[in-house]
């Protein structure tokens, strides 16, 4: 374990070695169990490389590794990998005279929607250390539907963090890996009127069998089964079949399974016998990329700036990120105006109640103009006069020290220079610091008075 943390980074090796549990060494055979078959499916696909370093710096040249899987609680996998053809089996073939809920009479539609979005796809659910695992568990589903390890796939995580898009995406993947497959995307909310309906009209056994002749079923929002004791009990049927048929069934909330309430024991034991995966707030460069993928997906374009400076303050979540970017081009379209640091901050100051407090470009050149008695206009300006270019270099390097922005989104702050600027500029001031005592000190308190602007 020592050799793998050293070559793999830190959220893979706590995500995929950290579970890794010892269970004997015979010889030169090393035994460990890992939690699930994806596990062991996932390791031999991705590190390879390393496990054989540590087996052979540690076991030598004849070293081998053996998997255990985890057993965990009782359940039966026989149906999974032994349907046919298409993955049904024929008792629950289709049939036409069977009722499809989602067919309102009168309006003719195809004998099975998938009710899919399109555009919820895997090439725009940017992977990131906040969902690698859940996305990665998505693609395996989604290319072999019923015939992985984690089956439901239970991902859970806050709103607006890609629940709905990622459960979608599986379903588009499958359908265009295999175009034959039934998949079924619901929501708790429609699943429930529709058991209400089929109850009304005495039809629940037409309900049940157009459930049970789904191959991938998407449920949404599961959370809100609670305290509707019908509906779960037809839900546990649904699940029971699809499950024992070796069919797939992906199932999103806004909580773990330990912390729902109000829902049958028997039915939260049944959501842990897959993968349960989180999704958690993207970080600064997952953000960035998610904002870069929607702008090249809708063929605008953003100083690096800007998109910087919406990634720092909205961090919740992803659909207030794009909410902000939509408004952004909207704002300058109807008003004619330039898409710039100005109008981003308008916008966020609508958004939200308060920007983040941190330090910025425009703090620290407002500090330093003061500091040097100039205008921030001269500290962006093209002159070379040497009290205004050693103010500049002075802002360039605490803006470098105080702020997350790359050199190249600071030298765009002073005047669009080139990051080259900013990196001669901050060597600068550090070689005066090193030999000027006095000039290291007056730094020192211009960088406490930068970091005490922020509290008044």
């Amino acid at each position: 374990m020592a050799i793998i943390e050293k070559n793999v980074n830190p959220q893979s090796y706590k995500t995929w070695f950290k579970p890794i549990k010892p269970v004997k060494l015979d010889g030169t055979a090393l035994t460990i169990q890992v939690p699930n078959k994806f596990f062991y499916e996932f390791l031999e696909e991705r590190y390879v490389p390393v496990l054989k370093k540590a087996i052979r710096d540690e076991l030598g040249p004849k070293g081998r590794l053996e998997y255990q899987i985890f057993a965990g609680e009782k359940r039966t996998r026989a149906a999974v990998g032994n349907t046919s053809g298409n993955g049904r089996s024929p008792m629950n073939n289709p049939s036409s005279e069977i009722t499809n809920p989602f067919v309102i009479p009168g309006i003719k539609k195809p004998a099975l929607d998938p009710q899919l979005n399109e555009k919820y796809t895997f090439e725009y659910f940017i992977e990131g250390d906040c969902n690698s695992l859940a996305r990665n568990a998505g693609i395996a589903i989604a290319d072999k539907p019923g015939g992985t390890a984690f089956n439901p796939l239970y991902v859970y995580g806050d709103v607006a963090l890609g629940k709905t898009h990622l459960a979608q995406a599986i379903g588009n993947k499958a359908l265009e890996v295999n175009p034959d497959i039934r998949v079924l995307y619901v929501s708790t909310g429609k699943f429930t009127n529709q058991i209400i309906q089929a109850i009304k009209k005495d039809s629940v056994n037409d309900f049940m069998n157009f459930y049970f002749s789904i191959d991938l079923l998407i449920v949404d929002d599961i959370h809100f089964l609670a305290g509707r004791k019908k509906t779960q009990e037809n839900f546990f049927n649904i699940f029971n079949q699809l499950q024992q048929s070796g069919r797939q069934i992906v199932l999103t909330s806004d909580r773990p399974p330990k912390e729902l309430k109000d829902l049958e024991e028997r039915l939260i034991s049944r959501f842990k016998w897959g993968l349960t995966a989180d999704l958690t707030p993207p970080d600064f460069e997952t953000r960035m990329a998610i904002l870069q993928a929607k702008l090249d997906r809708d063929g605008l374009e953003l100083s690096e700036g800007v998109l910087e400076f919406l990634c720092y303050n909205i961090k919740s979540n992803i659909r207030e990120l794009e909410g902000a970017l939509i408004m952004l081009n909207a704002q300058a379209s109807l008003n004619k105006r330039k898409v710039d640091l100005q109008l981003a901050k308008e916008v966020v100051q609508k958004m939200i109640r308060e920007v983040n407090h941190e330090i910025t470009v425009e703090n620290i050149q407002a500090i330093v103009a003061e500091e040097y008695d100039i205008k921030v206009q001269e500290l962006v300006s093209k002159t070379r006069k040497q009290p205004i270019a050693t103010a500049r270099q002075v802002a360039m390097y605490i803006s470098k020290l105080l702020t997350k922005n790359t050199m190249k989104s600071i030298g765009q702050n002073f005047g669009n220079r080139d990051h080259t600027t900013v990196i001669y500029s901050c060597k600068a001031i550090r070689n005066m610091m090193d030999i000027d005592e006095g000039f290291r000190k007056d730094m020192q308190e211009l960088e406490k008075k930068v970091r005490m602007s922020l509290h008044g």
